[in-house]
């Protein structure tokens, strides 16, 4: 099979790395793919993956390439496309794509739509409330107390929440949103959410329209600085499967949340085939959805992947057919941890450019893996392209090892100041 993956970061590529092992993949091609992206190989004929310099969001453009080079599927990785109707325009060209089309992708790419429906359906959430105006927006936060999040209805990379601790801070963000227009269109209507106390974890559900496979449960950690401070970014680093939930309490969550959600579905008319991703907040009065992604997380997919057992080609080939009841997710015993290294700045301004080192070193290591996420290649060089740079990820028998074993490459690599967190998992190794 020849596939197309759409994406550059490092859920795309942890997502390359695992399509690549399948024998069913004969050729590769990432648009736009990064450094590590270009460095894979295929196990079924050791050709390289190819990279296209093709934007995600270049709808006309990605189209066009499929049709001339016909890939036998194509995979989405990020938001903005599936937001933006990629899987409705390859299918109305009779091109074989995997992911949630534009009315499924609404889950993520309209806050206000996921509040609604989870309101609807008798989802367990936050008390919410949507806005397009100020001084309602403002009078509902006062109701909370100002212990609110408020939220960019549209997609914003990740970062459209604020979290607020006290009035000041709710007026201050819902004027960020409103008055000053911070997330641009994505933050025109807000959705303001009294805030949850709790453990947050992330769930994921492989889905065919019909039926879900429930991921293990991970743990991201999105704020920029070690114990949780400073401001909310992409994810700084998760860790899989989280010790603190049994199987049962799974279970439990799988039937109060995605099962409801499902049974919305079919009402509403929603074939959702792809990855759902919601948020969840383990409250002292049960698991609340915090918000939903139509997505893979990064950087969960990061550590989702070395410890799945199936072949990638096949649980996605499902997903699209509607034949997922066939299949059983298999997972490796053990834990994986990433640890994100990120530009000094992120999430603000940052500089491009600078020399990566040690990554030929700790390539060689076993159980262990650097995802590339905002690389490029100069000359002979890697260098650093974005705000998140490389994702490392280690797996081992127990959190404790797995944590050892990630911040040990972490340590060998080097690129000028270099920012990562050094409490990834910690937390749940001392709870």
């Amino acid at each position: 099979m020849k596939l197309l993956v759409i994406g550059s970061g490092g859920r795309e590529h942890a997502l390359v790395w695992k399509l690549a092992q399948s024998p069913h993949a004969t050729r590769i091609w990432c648009a736009p793919g990064n450094a590590g992206i270009a460095e894979e190989r295929l196990a079924s004929n050791a050709s390289i993956v190819e990279c296209v310099s093709l934007s995600a969001e270049d709808l006309p453009g990605l189209l066009q390439f499929a049709e001339e080079r016909r890939p036998d599927l194509t995979v989405v990785g990020p938001d903005n496309p599936l937001g933006m109707g990629i899987v409705d325009l390859f299918e109305r060209h009779g091109r074989r794509i995997w992911g949630p089309n534009q009315k499924a992708a609404q889950f993520e790419a309209s806050k206000v739509f996921a509040q609604r429906f989870m309101d609807k359906y008798g989802i367990p959430t936050a008390r919410a409330s949507a806005f397009a105006d100020v001084k309602p927006a403002k009078a509902f936060a006062e109701t909370l107390g100002g212990r609110c999040a408020v939220k960019a209805d549209g997609l914003a990379l990740g970062k459209g929440v604020l979290v607020c601790r006290n009035l000041t801070e709710a007026n201050q963000a819902i004027d960020k949103m409103l008055v000053n227009g911070i997330f641009g269109p994505a933050g025109k209507r807000i959705v303001i959410q009294e805030l949850l106390e709790g453990v947050e974890v992330s769930l994921h559900a492989l889905c065919d329209g019909q039926v879900f496979r429930l991921f293990p449960a991970s743990q991201d950690h999105k704020r920029a600085f070690d114990d949780d401070c400073g401001p909310n970014t992409g994810g700084m680093g998760t860790f899989s499967p989280v010790p603190f939930l049994s199987e049962a309490e799974l279970k439990r969550i799988s039937r109060l949340i995605m099962e409801p959600w499902l049974k919305g579905c079919a009402a509403e008319g929603i074939m959702y085939r792809g990855i759902l991703y919601p948020g969840i907040m383990l409250t002292d009065s049960g698991p609340k959805v915090l918000e939903y992604n139509a997505r893979f997380g990064d950087p969960e997919t990061q550590v989702y992947l070395p410890r799945l057992k199936n072949d990638l080609v096949e649980l996605l080939e499902s997903s699209i057919s509607g034949t997922l009841d066939r299949h059983e997710l298999k997972w490796k015993l053990g834990t994986a941890v990433c640890v994100v290294m990120a530009s000094g700045g992120y999430p603000g301004s940052y500089a491009k450019g600078k020399v990566i080192t040690g990554l030929a070193e700790v390539a060689s290591w076993p159980n262990t893996k650097v995802f590339h996420a905002g690389t490029a290649r100069l000359a002979d060089q890697i260098v650093t392209h974005g705000g998140r740079v490389l994702g490392v990820t280690a797996w081992a028998e127990n959190l404790a090892a797995a944590r050892q074993a990630a911040y040990h490459a972490v340590d060998k690599i080097r690129f000028d100041a270099a920012h990562f967190r050094r409490d990834i998992g910690a937390k749940a190794i001392l709870a």
